[in-house]
């Protein structure tokens, strides 16, 4: 290994393709190693979620219309025992007044009394033990005091009658207060209850639709966000592949799902795709190594030649020749030789198989090392060259050897089109675009048919069916260009020539100082 091409690797490489592969097969593991949660497993957990939720809610409904229930009940009751008590009351008042109805009041008392003893626990939980142990013996008196009445004999006119049914009159009156009482407090207590219940119920309602509607919402947001926000990620994924950039897709989340195969699928494509671009790229290399050898082995014959008259006349004359003439010769030997080993030099550099190395170039330079290439096919061509170089262009980030074959190809496509003695012209300058420099490559040919324009990028597409052209030039200087981060532009015009644009980015400041050299 020569000493420039030590210079030219960055410490450490050895192998940038073994580096690529073991780079590759990482992404692969630490897509496939991610824990597994994937979108399938998400919808049927929110749906399970969500049934949870809605039972939940329902269970609620049903326990507040059980209560609802139960209390209308009691409700019924509480309103049945005042009813009788009141019919009781009434009874009551018309034995007072005209002596009659007092067998009523027994029935209605003995009603009430059944509701109340009946339904004894009920009561309870309504009142509570202490009350009912408090009015039970109320109405056991009342209904007493009213046996008492009915039994009762004599004139209803006498003195003694009166004076009994007046004793008895006020223990009735006041039993059948207090009963009257605690049965309509018991009413309002239930009515209030029930009051509250409805209320609780409507609470339930209103905060059920609203967990409902939040956690739809939130559903919505959530699932949105793990569907559109890969999607727009893959979106820009393909804009990166489709402009030649081919390093793998890496994980950004902890785990793994569908868009994570997605990805593994992706690389296995970016990886397929890279090396398919490479075998083009050598394809092209050999087509362009096979035009450039013609020229070579032409332009070898000369210093080949030299040599070996200069030989032959210093080994016929060895005896005679002065040593001044001898040292003249030998050095014509030596500098033959040194021209031929520079010709044989350039052409394995060309087409050697070695490391793609990212790196500041100076793009002028590799445009004129790449004439010099080419000089001898374009002056066998008889094609004149004008080459103007605008001063003080930036350097830009390429592969040396890639971008020289990038221009080599153009220049040879400028002269499979000119006529003997015609003229192609390059310009290198600033693009129109800020933070671009550009090469165009102009001939003054026939042009291409607008109708075959759509079709010269494609792979083994090619026009020189005469001369055998491979149909890769186009396509593979695009995808070298493309993965430069630059652009490949073709305008033409039919009869007056073709111009063929290659716009590379020049790096900002932070760019040069964080990557002089960078291996793909």
């Amino acid at each position: 290994m020569t000493a420039e091409t030590k210079n030219s690797d960055p410490p450490g490489v050895h192998d940038a393709q073994s580096i690529i592969d073991n780079d590759r097969e990482q992404v692969f593991k630490a897509l496939e190693q991610r824990p597994k949660f994937s979108i399938k497993m998400q919808i049927y957990f929110s749906f399970l979620l969500a049934f949870v939720i809605i039972f939940g809610i329902v269970t609620a409904q049903l326990i507040n219309i059980y209560d609802m229930e139960t209390q209308i009940h009691q409700l019924e009751i509480s309103d049945s025992f005042l009813f009788h008590i009141q019919q009781v009351r009434r009874f009551e008042k018309n034995f007072f007044l005209h002596g009659t109805d007092l067998d009523e009041a027994l029935d209605g008392l003995a009603e009430a009394k059944r509701i109340l003893t009946t339904d004894s626990p009920r009561w309870q939980t309504i009142v509570g033990s202490d009350s009912m142990n408090v009015i039970l013996p109320h109405l056991l008196n009342y209904e007493n005091t009213l046996l008492d009445l009915s039994v009762l004999k004599g004139d209803r006119a006498s003195q003694e009658y009166m004076e009994t049914l007046y004793t008895a009159e006020a223990g009735i009156r006041r039993y059948g207060r207090v009963l009257v009482n605690f049965a309509e407090n018991i009413m309002e207590r239930e009515k209030a209850e029930l009051e509250r219940m409805i209320i609780k119920s409507r609470k339930v309602h209103i905060l059920s639709f609203v967990l409902l509607l939040v956690y739809i919402l939130f559903t919505i947001y959530f699932m949105g966000l793990r569907i559109l926000k890969p999607i727009n990620r893959f979106l820009k994924y393909t804009q990166r592949i489709a402009d030649g950039d081919f390093s793998p897709i890496r994980p950004v989340r902890r785990y793994r799902d569908e868009f994570s195969m997605l990805a593994i699928a992706v690389n296995r494509m970016i990886a397929e795709l890279d090396r398919r671009q490479n075998i083009l790229i050598a394809s092209h290399k050999l087509r362009a190594v096979g035009t450039l050898t013609a020229g070579v082995a032409h332009e070898l014959n000369n210093p080949i030649n030299n040599i070996t008259i200069t030989s032959h006349m210093l080994l016929e004359d060895l005896d005679t020749l002065p040593d001044d003439e001898k040292k003249e010769m030998i050095n014509d030997i030596i500098k033959e030789v040194t021209r031929s080993k520079k010709i044989v030099h350039n052409l394995l550099d060309f087409a050697r198989e070695s490391k793609s190395i990212i790196q500041l170039v100076d793009i002028g330079k590799v445009l004129t090392e790449t004439l010099l290439l080419a000089g001898n096919q374009i002056t066998m061509k008889g094609v004149q060259l004008d080459v103007q170089t605008m001063p003080d262009l930036s350097s830009v980030y390429a592969d040396k050897l890639q971008l020289s074959q990038v221009f080599l190809n153009l220049v040879i496509n400028a002269l499979d089109v000119t006529e003997k003695n015609g003229t192609i012209k390059i310009v290198v300058q600033p693009a129109s675009d800020p933070g671009f420099v550009e090469v165009r490559v102009t001939d003054f040919g026939a042009g291409i048919p607008e109708h075959l324009l759509p079709s010269i990028f494609d792979p083994f597409f090619t026009t020189k069916s005469k001369s055998g052209g491979t149909g890769l030039g186009l396509s593979v200087s695009q995808g070298i260009i493309a993965n430069f981060g630059g652009l490949l532009d073709v305008a033409t015009e039919v009869g007056k020539g073709t111009t063929v644009t290659v716009s590379l980015p020049v790096p900002s400041l932070s760019a040069d100082t964080d990557m002089s050299k960078r291996v793909l």
